[in-house]
């Protein structure tokens, strides 16, 4: 595990890298970390994806159209994805699309407290606000949605206290860097 460097920037003192353009840091992610994975992060896409590499091609992560939170999330689920999971479009994940049952959307919950408590980190890097995405808008009643929030922030302040996994501190940390 590793730990980001804190943040020292005071509001008074912070300068932000022209913040109108919310995805300005998307190619100082790619050239500073991603390229060492022969991996590169792309937007404008109708629905999130992750493409494996094939022959020469770099994997592509490629986010919902010029969504910041969206480049977020799918960096945060590369981060969790080990080795054998980056080699296969998509993770070789399951996907419940929206109106998913309370069961599925349980399931759901589950598998998503790391990635969701790494993205939260990215947010805090890059001085944005967070909120769980629960990924089912067909469904207004969930069941689980308090647990699973605390179940965010409880992984969230595991990794503020013990560190982050490599990747996702090397992110945090470009992703600092960029403000």
């Amino acid at each position: 595990m590793y730990t980001t460097a804190p943040m020292t920037r005071s509001p008074a003192n912070r300068i932000k890298k022209n913040r109108t353009d919310m995805l300005g840091w998307v190619p100082v992610v790619n050239d500073t970390v991603l390229s060492g994975y022969h991996t590169r992060l792309v937007g404008g896409y109708d629905e999130p994806f992750y493409l494996a590499f094939r022959g020469d091609a770099p994997a592509e992560i490629r986010f919902t159209r010029d969504y910041e939170r969206s480049a977020l999330h799918e960096l945060a689920h590369w981060c969790v994805a080990g080795q054998a999971r980056r080699m296969q479009d998509d993770y070789g994940y399951w996907y419940a699309p929206d109106g998913r049952t309370n069961a599925q959307q349980a399931l759901f919950f589950q598998v998503e407290i790391e990635p969701q408590a790494i993205e939260k980190h990215f947010c805090a890097a890059l001085e944005i606000p967070f909120d769980v995405s629960i990924d089912n808008l067909g469904n207004s009643a969930l069941a689980g949605i308090g647990g699973f929030t605390a179940a965010v922030d409880a992984r969230y302040s595991r990794y503020a206290r013990e560190g982050l996994p490599e990747r996702a501190a090397q992110l945090c940390l470009c992703l600092q860097g960029y403000l």
